[in-house]
């Protein structure tokens, strides 16, 4: 499916459920970091597929898995400035219909028999084809900096910071069981829309959840990125298609609109990483300091932390990070260790390693999902924290009410 469709799915679903008028929306951010070639504006094409107003401006934002997070920090920015009043932040994520690349020669190649106008300029020309222009070149996810791909990245900063394969098991394990437990007792129901497929199937829940998945299971997966790697597909997000989308306004209008807010955003901060000197998605403990001090408040002050789970090593590598004096007296300029880790507050209903990673769709699935951990688990403060490609992090502390 389309970017476009299934974006305009989250739209529709996202004002029907808020219950108000489409025309009362002033602007809508979408994030995305794989964008079409066809319709690299998503934000826009996902308004059009959606059927709301076209009088709506839209912007399509990319700061890779962080993507969505800052659509929602657009949005956010706008509203406080007194510039609109409602706004939609969401992200989407297509990874099944991302096209294959062609080389610059072979795409030199066709370009310039389009541009030829005789038959004969055409034939002189198709004979210097050469077999190897449809020789496609498969997408992949590398960085362009240091020419290695996430995984690598992540894989080189658990060894780093003393993540083991087993640690990293049993982190995966137990998202998987707390993702499952979130769709049986009906949490995550309210978070969901149905997608139907062109054959009329309609996908209700996340398809890649493993309730039944073991520590013992995921033992004997093998290494991906390096032979004596840590990294596996059972520990690590799966690459997944997804939208999702979060309708924020003012708290005046919220009121004038008998609107009752889920939760309010406190702060938001971002951060990035000289990649060829520290692990490319640490990002976000870099970020975290500057967030709590906006909002005004201390680590111990926070009732949850949703993090997004790239990989478990990368997970586990930044707890590391946050619980180093020498780290945060080297890297961030601060007397002591940022906080200590409370595993009860992390992640309570599973994150990306079961739910799944569609890449510019994460940052607002982590927005709403915390929303509604406050609201349900009656807690106050939480923080989420997303890492993103080319060593940016972006952090957001958002608050009940």
């Amino acid at each position: 499916m389309s970017p476009a469709a299934l974006g305009g799915i989250t739209l529709r679903e996202t004002v029907a459920r808020a219950g108000i008028d489409p025309k009362l929306i002033d602007e809508i951010y979408y994030g995305i970091v794989s964008a079409p070639a066809e319709g690299s504006n998503v934000s826009r094409e996902a308004l059009f597929d959606s059927g709301l107003p076209a009088a709506i401006p839209c912007t399509t934002i990319n700061r890779y898995c962080a993507s969505s997070a800052e659509a929602v920090a657009g949005i956010a920015a706008k509203i406080t400035a007194g510039q609109i009043e409602i706004g939609i932040a969401g992200g989407v994520e297509s990874i099944s219909s991302i096209r294959a690349l062609f080389s610059n020669e072979a795409t030199n190649f066709f370009s310039d028999i389009a541009k030829m106008k005789t038959t004969g300029q055409k034939l002189a020309h198709l004979a210097k084809f050469k077999p190897a222009y449809l020789a496609p070149m498969a997408p992949g996810i590398v960085e362009p900096t240091t020419g290695k791909s996430m995984g690598q990245s992540a894989d080189l900063m658990a060894r780093q910071f003393g993540v083991g394969r087993a640690e990293q098991d049993a982190y995966a394990v137990e998202s998987h069981k707390k993702a499952a437990k979130g769709w049986e007792t009906g949490f995550f129901k309210e978070l969901v829309v149905g997608v139907p497929t062109k054959d009329g199937t309609l996908v209700e829940r996340d398809t890649d959840i493993r309730a039944d998945t073991s520590v013992e299971k995921l033992a004997g997966l093998r290494p991906v990125f390096y032979k004596d790697g840590t990294i596996t597909a059972g520990n690590a997000s799966p690459l997944t298609d997804g939208a999702s989308a979060v309708l924020l306004m003012k708290e005046s209008k919220a009121k004038e609109l008998g609107l009752k807010p889920i939760a309010a955003i406190r702060s938001i901060a971002a951060a990035g990483v000289d990649i060829q000197k520290e692990p490319l998605l640490i990002g976000p403990v870099k970020a975290i300091p500057h967030a709590l001090k906006m909002a005004g408040i201390s680590w111990n002050d926070l009732d949850l932390i949703e993090i997004h789970e790239a990989f478990a090593g990368q997970v586990l590598a930044t707890f590391r990070a946050i619980e180093s004096d020498a780290y945060a007296k080297e890297k961030l300029g601060l007397g002591a260790k940022i906080g200590t880790i409370d595993t009860s507050k992390v992640n309570p209903h599973g994150g990306s390693i079961p739910l799944g990673h569609p890449f510019g769709a994460t940052g607002t699935r982590l927005v709403m999902q915390t929303a509604l951990e406050l609201q349900k688990l009656n807690k106050k403060l939480a923080l989420i924290s997303i890492c993103a490609a080319g060593g940016l992090g972006e952090v957001l502390v958002m608050e009940a009410i």
